[in-house]
């Protein structure tokens, strides 16, 4: 089954939790502390496999965690780094940030990665708090939390040649004659109802070459199986266009180039953009002086398109057209031409500088009538918080004063006696504290 969509939850590892342990050796009379750090969370890591064609394991398994840091030990011992979790896609992966719609990472090439989801840093054990006067800190520094969010996999197929046209016009049967690819046969409409591909070998080099299938008119707006198929053409180089010039099925061969093209321009205007050669198949059944056929072939020659007369199940006429493709590829690889990337990515540097990713970022609450301290950086050092040791609870005041979120808070409107919230914790504000 192939599957070209699908939805999963991605989670980084919890960076370890700093140790508060302190020296125990005989003969050496109240130690000093030697926690030591946590470890560093897992990241999770997308990497594009060519052995993969398919989507089909996230269909069964919706939930991928990284693992978290081993927590700091005793004698300023690490923990270990949790292990990054890789997961394998196919290449032609498009990986989207479900919240904004966004893409994260396009991964074309076999090998290719990215971190989608970072892991928590290692919180730092009590040995980094100690000072002259904090000879025993009862604390440490909590890990860094872990990175959750919701991601769309989208497969882009990555082909040379695509195959597009209305249903049962031939373009299983050109795919078939021209690659070992077997795809389904018959006569009846949308017999291929996933895309398949092929490798056409021709002389000393090849190429491959997809058939899309599906489309019909509306297809750009979601009818039928439009946007299922549409979406695979975008990446390939040249277009066979595939028309019945017999009009064996009851429709107008000119018609239905014209929309077929207005479908493709409708979905996205670079397509038609693309080198397009025209496959008038099952010339067999009609003859090449037919008026039919050079009323077509003036019509479509005067778009500017070649016309190359096929039947693709007696294998006629096809080496020309590929030999065609292929004359193309090689035009495109030769003179390459730069396309405007109008993909709206998602903003990595946007997210890390968000004010609630700050070390402290001050605010009101008019609903609960509270002032509001948020942080990454704060967050850690509050979950690091002993709240029955002194020199915990002043080490985490002292950050908020250090760090100008009380000056800030009075600037919004704090006086003496208003509550202020980390978290779920709530305590008054007094300035002798």
């Amino acid at each position: 089954m192939f599957v070209d969509r699908a939805k999963i939850m991605i989670k980084s590892g919890k960076g370890g939790d700093g140790a508060v342990t302190f020296r125990r050796e005989p003969f050496v009379p109240q130690g000093g502390p030697d926690g030591g750090d946590g470890g560093k969370g897992g990241d999770v890591i997308f990497q594009a496999d060519r052995n993969l064609r398919t989507l089909m394991d996230f269909k069964y398994k919706k939930k991928y965690e990284a693992e978290a840091g081993q927590n700091g030990m005793k004698k300023n011992r690490f923990g270990k780094a949790g292990e990054d979790l890789i997961i394998k896609v196919p290449m032609g992966t498009v990986i989207l940030d479900e919240a904004s719609g966004t893409v994260m990472k396009d991964l074309t090439e076999d090998g290719e990665s990215f971190v989608a989801a970072k892991g928590g840093k290692g919180g730092r054990g009590n040995v980094h708090f100690k000072n002259s006067v904090r000879q025993a800190p009862n604390f440490a520094e909590a890990g860094g939390a872990a990175k959750e969010r919701s991601i769309i996999l989208e497969l882009k197929l990555i082909a040379d040649v695509g195959l597009v046209g209305f249903p049962n016009v031939g373009k299983s049967s050109l795919l078939a004659v021209s690659t070992s690819a077997q795809p389904k046969i018959a006569n009846y409409h949308f017999t291929t109802i996933d895309p398949n591909l092929g490798v056409v070998q021709l002389y000393d080099t090849s190429f491959v070459m997809a058939d899309i299938a599906g489309i019909i008119e509306g297809a750009s707006e979601g009818l039928g199986m439009g946007f299922k198929f549409l979406k695979h053409i975008e990446r390939t180089k040249v277009l066979i266009h595939v028309v019945d010039i017999s009009g064996s099925e009851g429709r107008d061969p000119i018609d239905d180039f014209e929309k077929i093209n207005k479908e493709l321009e409708a979905y996205s205007p670079r397509i038609l953009k693309k080198p397009q050669l025209v496959a008038a198949n099952k010339i067999d059944m009609i003859d090449e002086n037919d008026p039919k056929y050079l009323e077509f072939k003036a019509y479509v020659e005067e778009k500017g398109y070649q016309v190359f007369p096929m039947s693709a199940p007696l294998n006629m006429g096809v080496e020309e057209i590929l030999v065609a493709a292929l004359n193309e590829l090689k035009r495109i690889e030769a003179n390459p031409e730069p396309e405007e990337d109008l993909t709206e990515y998602f903003d990595f540097e946007s997210e890390e500088n968000d004010p609630t990713y700050r070390d402290i970022y001050a605010s009101y609450d008019e609903e609960a009538g509270v002032y509001v301290l948020e942080g990454k950086q704060l967050t850690k050092i509050f979950n690091s918080t002993n709240f029955n040791d002194m020199g915990s609870l002043r080490y985490l005041y002292k950050y908020i004063e250090k760090n100008g979120a009380i000056d800030e808070l009075k600037e919004i409107g704090l006086e003496e006696g208003d509550s202020i919230r980390i978290q779920n914790y709530e305590f008054e504000y007094w300035d002798e504290y």
